[in-house]
């Protein structure tokens, strides 16, 4: 292998047996797999049967198919391979053509100066595996990006249907409240702590002593004392039942620990205003 991540394989291409010799030697030093043809035809075959070939150096003047002709298939049908044209004749309309029609990296003059043509040659490969290495992570952040939509698409689904879920959860909520209020007897629910989580309107109108809402506030300092006198027994037996007098009513209260599946305990309290569903 070389300093490069897979094997590099140069073809050579010139009708001149001794200057494909000349290449060859040239590489000697180099651990490069050096492909020779004669022939612009030879040299297709040769790219259709090899694997990856990085480079091309082509001879310019061959008979029957010219070096443009031969790159410009080169490019055709292999566009990433590096083409480069040898020649002895330096035409400016030659350049232009193998230029325009080969899309070669660089033309250089016979004789070559070896030092010259190793350098061109180093940095040819060195482009091809930078361009390379540039599309892989091109590909890479294509890939990132198309999975990164996926993604941004499910969590916007995800999204609408928990938005949907919290939706039908607030209606079912509202849904209850209304249902809660409108009960004939009053319901309080507090968690362990004495935070009054739950009033209907019954209760907020039998304890109509008390100023403002109920809700969110202390049983200790919302409720009357009797009441909470009531609580701290139910709290401690789980159940039970009291009466108090309060604002010129009677009022019986029942009283239960409850715990959920996946909630705290919480205590539940029916109040019933004397002469209220049978209460006396």
């Amino acid at each position: 292998m070389t300093m490069f991540d897979e094997q590099v394989r140069i073809l050579c291409v010139d009708d001149e047996t001794n200057v494909l010799k000349s290449l060859r030697r040239l590489f000697l030093d180099e651990n490069y797999e050096v492909l020779t043809a004669e022939t612009g035809p030879e040299g297709i075959e040769i790219l259709k049967n090899t694997a990856t070939v990085q480079l091309v150096i082509s001879d310019y003047r061959m008979p029957g198919m010219n070096g443009v002709d031969f790159l410009r298939q080169v490019y055709e049908q292999w566009p990433d391979t590096i083409r480069i044209v040898l020649s002895g004749y330096a035409d400016t309309a030659v350049v232009v053509e193998a230029v325009n029609d080969g899309h070669i990296y660089k033309f250089i003059p016979k004789p070559w100066n070896d030092n010259d043509l190793k350098a061109t040659i180093s940095n040819a490969l060195e482009r091809y595996f930078l361009y390379k290495r540039n599309r892989e992570l091109a590909e890479k952040l294509k890939k990132a990006n198309d999975q990164l939509l996926v993604v941004n698409q499910n969590l916007e689904t995800l999204v609408e249907q928990r938005t949907e879920e919290i939706r039908f959860h607030n209606r079912a909520l509202i849904v209850a409240q209304n249902i809660l209020d409108a009960l004939p007897v009053a319901v309080l629910g507090m968690d362990p702590a004495g935070l009054i989580v739950h009033c209907n309107q019954k209760a907020s109108s039998i304890l109509s002593e008390v100023n403002g809402s109920l809700l969110g506030n202390k049983r200790e300092s919302a409720l009357p004392q009797e009441i909470n006198c009531i609580i701290d027994k139910i709290m401690v037996k789980g159940d039970g039942i009291g009466r108090v007098e309060t604002d010129g009513k009677r009022i019986t209260i029942k009283g239960e620990m409850k715990k959920f599946e996946g909630v705290q305990e919480v205590v539940i309290l029916v109040l019933y205003e004397e002469g209220e569903n049978g209460c006396e």
